[in-house]
């Protein structure tokens, strides 16, 4: 089922709804090219600022754009391909929202399908004791917060504005989609296995999906021929990215999971995140 929320505006640019889109079935792709530096521009509608991110510095590839996306997962779904560095958000028509991640280096990949148990805009951030016996100088930047030594969330905090939490057979994995406070490893692997994204680009993740979405991580295999092909004509040095029309959703009542925002009972979950 589509885990997508009920919304006609397009939020791919997070910019003003297209008049147009009134007058089209939501399950219509309206694309329409427009400058990456207005998405991946300051974001100044949140609690804390979000800096602007330099495109140049990025290949294209890891820009947020409209792929075709053939395959048998549901609007709403998520794939993620750590071996590509892309995450997916399947829309319909055959075709996907493509973004680009970082994702856990050697030793901390994981795969399997997952859901989305919580979600939290600007997370607090929990290092597991881990982190602490492997990296003992963050601990100079931690507090004593509700759940244990952590960060309150803000612009310095890793998960960056906003984390999705996964969760497998109704118990918390510990593994996030989040924001970053280090935009230019997008397209890297680097995290200690969760899957990091621009804060442009997690707000607008964040925005269309709801708790209850299922997320695919794919495992480290070699591309498919479908996947070079698909790679090969994204790859070329386009600076601009598409915008459109967000697909007929399902409302998370009928489809049995708890609305947005409310964490999920996962045996034994604590607000905030554990790694990174």
């Amino acid at each position: 089922m589509s885990m997508l929320k009920h919304s006609r505006r397009s939020l791919l640019l997070g910019g003003v709804a297209l008049a147009s889109v009134a007058a089209l079935p939501l399950g219509t792709a309206l694309a329409q090219e427009v400058d990456a530096d207005e998405i991946y521009g300051p974001v100044k509608t949140e609690p804390y600022p979000v800096k602007g991110i330099d495109v140049g510095r990025v290949n294209p590839r890891f820009l947020r754009t409209l792929v075709d996306y053939p395959t048998d997962q549901p609007p709403g779904t998520i794939v993620i391909d750590p071996a590509k560095h892309f995450l997916y958000l399947v829309i319909d028509n055959g075709q996907a929202i493509r973004y680009g991640v970082g994702v856990g280096r050697e030793g901390f990949l994981w795969s399997g399908d997952a859901q989305i148990g919580a979600k939290r805009e600007w997370p607090d951030w929990y290092p597991p004791k881990e982190m602490f016996a492997r990296q003992p100088e963050i601990m100079s930047a931690m507090s004593k917060l509700q759940s244990g030594m952590g960060m309150h969330g803000g612009p310095g905090n890793p998960l960056g504005a906003r984390a999705m939490y996964l969760y497998r057979d109704g118990k918390d994995t510990l593994f996030r989609i989040h924001g970053t406070v280090e935009p230019y490893t997008i397209g890297s692997s680097v995290s200690s296995g969760c899957i990091r994204m621009m804060n442009q680009d997690v707000l607008d993740l964040y925005s269309r999906v709801d708790v209850g979405t299922k997320v695919i991580v794919l495992g480290n295999a070699q591309p498919t021929n479908q996947q070079v092909a698909e790679e090969r004509r994204a790859s070329t040095t386009r600076q601009r990215t598409r915008r459109i029309a967000r697909p007929e959703p399902v409302d998370a009542q009928d489809a049995g999971v708890p609305d947005a925002g409310q964490p999920v009972d996962g045996g034994g979950y604590q607000p905030g995140d554990q790694d990174y």
